[in-house]
């Protein structure tokens, strides 16, 4: 890297350096610079198409980076405490698959919460691993899943000593961290590889007093999505790996799936963002920090909402908590998250990240401001008053532990029969079933179906929840083994 400094952006500077060259092209995109495609250009603007370009010698690679690309990964590394970095254009979804693929095989055992994000599950389909979950305590009133108790995970090592790793979220979409220091330390003892989903995250590295981030916790892997906190562009991410890990193996797994024509939008995104939170990222957390506790302070003075924070904090399931995250819970005034969420948009025109059968998250960042925190305050007092219900009628939103029977990989690809879903009580599921986002499966491939789940599923969707997963597009179906 030489006397590159946090304040250049390689790849940034290097698209700057080519577009004032002129250079015609004879390769692929074939849009050339939006000439072929006048609408495209009229929609994302001159600059925008100029910088769609492809991997050259000039503008290296990102499948074998060997110049700006190299460069600017290093410059991640040593801003996020890495021992190296890695540009992703495939989303988190593509850093978490990444970081699963390189440190289990087909039979390997790999030791995880539950609630993880459905790339994990994913992960285990394509390579075979086998899961041991971890079932986390549940807050019984928010309906929300806690972190990973540092005496389940000893429990989980002690009965699998053979396990490969632990994965952890962290935090959750909700705000909830584990004791990552404690988990990461019980995993090298064992042997273990300790990898953190930290797609929620980023932040972590920039702002004060904020939960201990994966690197500093001593992690050897962790994804992290700079398009969510970060302030990249949608689908840009990185994958930090420590100083255990061969990354020039992990390289070669990421090849295994990431395109070979890497967009230069996310790149020069990912190198920019990279910088501006170098420089300017402690003040904007800070200011993060403060919108978000001002807002939890507004909703909770209105009645009938919990915006929780650190109160939670229990020093085991709930280690610490991510104030940014502006999660609140609804269902005291008899709506569930998922009703308040379509609510706010249709009627108030403001999007929230997601609502689920207990609870809202607005996600608040850096690009926020005041004022429109003071408009979603009044858009809930407002809810609370002309919308309002009966809470007693409502589901229990308890999240519901499942029961594993067969991995991932065998379930996902064994003969099965689309059955009506209130018929497959007692069978083993084929594929997924969730509400996106948060993308958190309800059933996975290999999991017993029960009735509880299956009311679950059905109460979800009359409230409005987004399905993903089964074959059936309209959820009324599901595919489950023969």
């Amino acid at each position: 890297m030489g006397n590159l400094s946090q304040t250049s952006a390689p790849v940034y500077e290097a698209l700057e350096r080519f577009r004032k060259k002129r250079v015609v092209p004879f390769d692929v995109p074939g849009h050339k610079r939006g000439r072929g495609n006048p609408e495209l250009r009229e929609l994302l603007g001159e600059k925008c198409v100029n910088l769609d370009v492809n991997s050259m010698k000039p503008l290296d690679n990102l499948c074998h980076p060997v110049s700006v690309i190299r460069d600017a990964e290093e410059l991640a590394a040593e801003a996020f405490g890495a021992a190296h970095a890695f540009f992703m254009v495939g989303g988190t979804t593509s850093s978490v698959q990444s970081m699963v693929l390189s440190s289990c095989k087909a039979g390997d055992k790999i030791i995880l919460p539950r609630n993880v994000h459905k790339s994990v599950i994913n992960a285990l389909v394509l390579n075979g691993a086998i899961p041991v979950y971890i079932n986390p305590q549940v807050d019984s009133k928010l309906g929300i899943s806690l972190g990973m108790e540092i005496g389940e995970v000893a429990k989980a090592i002690k009965a699998n000593p053979d396990a490969t790793a632990v994965l952890v979220n962290n935090p959750t979409y909700y705000g909830i961290c584990s004791d990552l220091r404690s988990i990461v330390k019980l995993a090298h003892e064992h042997n273990m590889l300790c990898l953190v989903d930290e797609a929620h995250g980023t932040h972590f590295y920039f702002g004060k007093n904020m939960p201990v981030n994966a690197m500093a916790a001593g992690a050897d892997m962790a994804s992290v999505s700079m398009h969510k906190s970060g302030g990249s562009l949608t689908q840009s991410s990185l994958l930090l790996t420590g100083p255990n890990v061969n990354w020039e193996y992990v390289s070669q797994i990421i090849n295994l799936t990431q395109t070979t024509s890497a967009s230069y939008l996310l790149l020069s995104s990912l190198d920019i963002s990279r910088r501006n939170l170098y420089m300017r990222g402690e003040a904007s957390f800070g200011k993060v920090q403060e919108m978000a506790e001002y807002a939890r302070e507004e909703i909770n003075s209105i009645g009938g909402f919990y915006a929780y924070g650190r109160e939670l904090k229990n020093g085991s399931s709930i280690y610490d908590f991510d104030v940014t995250k502006l999660s609140v819970y609804t269902r005291d005034i008899g709506l569930a998250g998922i009703e308040v969420y379509d609510l706010l948009r249709d009627e108030y025109d403001i999007q929230i990240e997601f609502g689920d059968i207990a609870n809202i998250l607005a996600y608040i960042s850096i690009g926020d401001r005041i004022q429109d925190i003071e408009r979603l305050v009044g858009a809930l007092a407002d809810i609370k008053r002309l919308y309002s219900k009966d809470p007693s009628q409502m589901l229990n939103t308890e999240y519901i532990a499942p029961k594993v029977v067969i991995s991932p990989q065998k379930a996902f690809y064994a003969k099965d029969e689309s059955l009506p879903i209130r018929e497959t009580a007692g069978r083993i599921c084929s594929e997924f079933v969730m509400c996106y986002p948060p993308g958190i499966p309800i059933l996975a491939p290999g999991e017993v179906i029960t009735k509880d789940i299956i009311d679950y599923i059905i109460y979800a969707k009359e409230k409005g929840c987004s399905m993903q997963g089964p074959e059936d597009p309209d959820v009324n179906n599901i595919n489950v083994l023969v």
